[in-house]
């Protein structure tokens, strides 16, 4: 019989793929000999049977978890629903990768009425008991049977209120014993039922509702935004449970071996006293940093501290632990490698090479790329933030510089983010459902939380600014404001965040470029020395180029000629092109836009320093140079000296029913090959310029977009040497250039072996590629995205995550045939895939020579092409 159940003491830290990251981690700390409440992990394997079995547990399964249970009674001596030594647990997610928050746990199951009275008398500690009994009632209502947890807030408020505190910590049993009572009436309202006291169906009803959490909306959106696939599944760890809330020698907490926002070599973290781990992460109360353990605490902290000291040296990185005092004994109940900021990770893997914990190749794997991208962008003008005034200050929990409009609701964020707006999350706390709006957010801002809490650390681990704990604020959802002492600000209004310091300012702030320096460079530098892709950026300005370059590009992998014609100073030249009668005619409006392609060429290969440039000649249907309604065809008339009429008749014979496979990339220079003829001197023109003024010896890549069939890139290659030959020869000099295509139809793919005849150089062009391959139009994609999500149909889109089963597939073939007809062909990716992490995986895969991505996205394809080479040699 297949084996679903595994006791920590059975597993081991290499078993995450079955056991789960968490599991994993428990069975690793058991074998270390570390203090973890003893349980066991029902693996991955098993939620992938749920989903396969109709979301349903079949009795197999359900057997062994009871035959585990057992084990797990014996261990301990206690058993669930006993009430002379009654056992509680823990029931918590735990899939292979880390994702904070997005799934569900259920804490002291076990309780009933008969247990929660025989745990006071146990302990002699009645308030205990049942503080316990009404957290699980409030989750076991939440996670299992969809009855909110803030459904049950009004009751705590109205007991607190009745007895004129403000903190649950001042309730006594009493109140405790009022508030199960009123939260088991609440119960049975909302759901027609009592709430249920056998404990082996709350276990297996909470096992159900962690798989089905699996598929939660906030867990499937962070699994899509951090490639996670759904096949993967979740663990679920059942755990003896050890209490924080015993009193005021017990407590709970959460902690780093270093600081996760700066990377210092330093114990961080926070624990409440007298409270159960989800108050820390919750938010709500305001924690005490862990230092301060060691004044109440002196033995407990010093433990803490050696065991936090083998943790990271065993794991060889920075740790993310969560512990628990039980009436003065220390208990680990998880430890995984902790989320950190860009700088944070940059830092931490530097120190630990510089430490000895680890090699230059391991430590490349722990900065998650897509994490630089918090490095690129602006920070504060100094002088403006020295001259802005704070208006109140929280907890700087993830660093950056946010600027942006209120928004109260994760659902308004996202509303205004899809209308441009740049928007700053305000919450009393954040919570898990929160993500998409944290998502579409420049920054984040809690009135209450920690260090550690859900805001903060999901913050840190997109990258997003984020201030927590600004204990001044008094934020109020209804009436859409925020009141800082007098001021108040409205939803729509714009705040300025620090999340460096924790500041919060009215207004806006002026931001500046972000300088890559220190750290930065020297991991930077051991990525491009592991990495054998190379990578090239799509630049189309000599700004682009610049600020490529600056970010480590080698080269420019796709210019864009089309995108210069739309400038105000060659439009009209463009125009006088597209309507001209003859060859002659066209001919003398290209003259006029020659000088100007040159102009952008030259300026071009100067800012890339000599480094290879690509330039593609003109793709896009002329329809798109001309306008479409009348009002503005009448404008253009006039201003061409036209008239009306013979102006429409042009626009409408170029009208495309389906422009976007119709007369485009080489058809245009077949149909026209004037066009393609001064592209090409004004390249090569441009080259050779530059490399008499400059001694720039460049090789001029000139690539032809849209080619199926050889005989296409055979027509328009002979128009291009015709007029490359001529012009070098005429030059005096010896400079070298290469013709080649995109490869971005399917028949291109298919018969790329022929097309290497011709060409030098392939770029897939994997955006025109996939439209092709799926039939989806990329401009539309979004109306059937969402419902192919939920279905499962896809789980990321094939514009942002290349398609590795069916596109990859005509790449791979391509790859193979074009190698195989000319063995020295430059072989590059130039579509949006370039930047995305998994689709520069499987570029250095199948032996491409370079990506190509946009200039912000450089270090970030240059980090992934690194961590390529790490996982496959080659």
């Amino acid at each position: 019989m297949k084996k679903y159940v595994y006791m920590f003491s059975e597993g081991n830290g290499q078993m995450r793929e079955l056991l789960g990251g968490k599991g994993a981690n428990l069975a690793e700390m058991t074998g270390l000999g570390m203090p973890v409440p003893q349980g066991f992990t029902i693996t991955t394997e098993a939620c992938t049977r749920y989903y396969e079995d109709g979301k349903a547990i079949y009795p197999d399964i359900e057997e062994q978890i009871m035959e585990f249970l057992d084990r797990l009674e014996k261990m301990t001596g206690k058993a669930l629903g006993n009430p002379d030594s009654p056992l509680l647990v823990s029931v918590r997610s735990g899939a292979r990768a880390s994702m904070p928050g997005m799934m569900d746990t259920i804490l002291n199951l076990g309780m009933n009425d008969g247990v929660c009275e025989a745990v006071a008398k146990l302990t002699n500690n009645p308030r205990f008991a049942r503080d316990s009994y009404r957290r699980f009632i409030q989750m076991f209502s939440d996670v299992v049977m969809e009855l909110p947890k803030s459904s049950f807030e009004q009751f705590i408020d109205e007991v607190k209120d009745k007895k004129g505190v403000k903190h649950d910590n001042e309730l006594d049993a009493d109140d405790m014993a009022q508030l199960v009572e009123m939260f088991k009436a609440h119960y049975k309202k909302s759901l027609g039922e009592d709430f249920p006291q056998d404990p082996k169906k709350q276990l297996m009803e909470s096992i159900r509702a962690v798989f089905r959490s699996w598929d939660n909306p906030r867990a499937n959106t962070y699994r899509r935004m951090n490639d996670i696939p759904h096949s993967w599944g979740t663990a679920v760890n059942v755990q003896s449970m050890v209490f924080g809330n015993m009193g005021e020698t017990s407590g709970t907490g959460v902690a780093f071996t270093r600081n996760p926002a700066t990377g210092e070599k330093k114990l961080y973290g926070e624990f409440l006293m007298n409270a159960q781990g989800e108050d820390v992460v919750a938010g709500i109360r305001t924690p005490q940093p862990i230092s301060t353990l060691q004044d109440i605490m002196p033995e407990v902290y010093e433990q803490f501290v050696d065991i936090s000291s083998r943790l990271e040296q065993h794991y060889g990185d920075m740790q993310d632990m969560e512990f628990t005092i039980e009436n003065g004994k220390l208990y680990m109940l998880q430890t995984r490698n902790g989320k950190r900021t860009a700088q944070a990770a940059l830092k931490v893997a530097v120190d630990l090479v510089d430490e000895g914990l680890c090699t230059r190749e391991q430590a490349i794997m722990k900065v998650e790329p897509k994490q630089l991208d918090a490095l690129l962008h602006p920070t504060f003008v100094r002088a403006a933030l020295d001259a802005a005034t704070p208006v109140t200050t929280g907890l700087p929990a993830s660093p950056g510089a946010a600027c942006g409009k209120v928004y109260f609701t994760a659902q308004d964020a996202v509303q205004a983010h899809k209308v441009g707006e740049k928007v700053v999350l305000v919450r009393q706390e954040t919570s898990p459902e929160d993500i998409d709006g944290m998502a579409s957010a420049e920054g984040v801002m809690t009135a209450r939380g920690g260090m550690t809490s859900h805001a903060a650390v999901v913050a840190r681990g997109m990258g997003t600014c984020c201030v927590a704990g600004c204990n001044e604020i008094r934020v109020s959802e209804a009436d859409k404001t925020i009141t800082i002492g007098d001021t108040v600000i409205r939803e729509g209004e714009y705040i300025s965040l620090d999340g460096s310091t924790g500041n919060v300012y009215l207004g806006q702030i002026a931001t500046q470029e972000a300088e890559l320096t220190g750290d930065f460079g020297r991991f930077m530098g051991w990525a491009d020395e592991i990495r054998t892709l190379h990578v090239r950026t799509n630049g189309d300005t000599p700004r682009d180029a610049t600020q490529a370059r600056k970010f480590g590009a080698e080269g420019i992998g796709l210019c864009r000629t089309e995108h210069m014609f739309f400038e105000t100073d060659r439009i009209k030249a463009v125009r006088e092109m597209i309507v001209s009668e003859t060859t002659e005619q066209r001919k003398k409006a290209l003259a006029k836009i020659l000088p100007m392609q040159r102009g952008d060429f030259e300026a071009i290969y100067r800012a890339m320093g000599g480094l290879p440039v690509t330039i593609r000649l003109l793709d896009p249907p002329l329809h798109e140079f001309l306008p479409q309604e009348e009002a503005d065809i009448r404008e253009l008339a006039a201003d061409m000296g036209l008239t009306y009429e013979k102006l429409e008749d042009v626009v409408h014979d170029l009208h495309e029913f389906n422009p976007m496979l119709g007369t485009r990339g080489c058809r245009l220079a077949i149909l026209y090959p004037e066009i393609a003829e001064m592209q090409t001197e004004a390249i090569i023109s441009a080259a050779i310029n530059v490399w008499k003024q400059d001694g720039l010896k460049i090789t001029p890549e000139i690539m032809v977009p849209l080619v199926s069939d050889i005989k296409e890139l055979r027509f328009v290659k002979k128009r291009i040497k015709s007029v490359a030959d001529r012009l070098i020869e005429e030059a005096g000099i010896n400079m070298k250039y290469m013709v080649g295509t995109m490869i971005e139809t399917p028949r291109a793919a298919v018969t790329a072996g022929e097309i290497a005849e011709e060409a030098e150089f392939f770029s897939f062009g994997t955006n025109d590629l996939t439209q092709m391959t799926y039939g989806f139009s990329r401009d539309d994609i979004g109306k059937i995205l969402e419902r192919y999500f939920e279905e499962k149909i896809l789980e990321s889109d094939p514009f942002a995550r290349l398609d590795q089963d069916g596109v990859g597939k005509l790449v791979k073939m391509a790859v193979e045939a074009g190698r195989e007809t000319r063995p020295s062909i430059k072989l590059g990716i130039c579509g949006e895939h370039g930047g995305d992490l998994s689709s520069v995986e499987f570029c250095h895969n199948v032996g491409l020579n370079y990506v190509s991505c946009s200039p912000f996205r450089v270090p970030i394809a240059r980090l992934a092409a690194a961590q390529a080479a790490v996982k496959n040699p080659r």
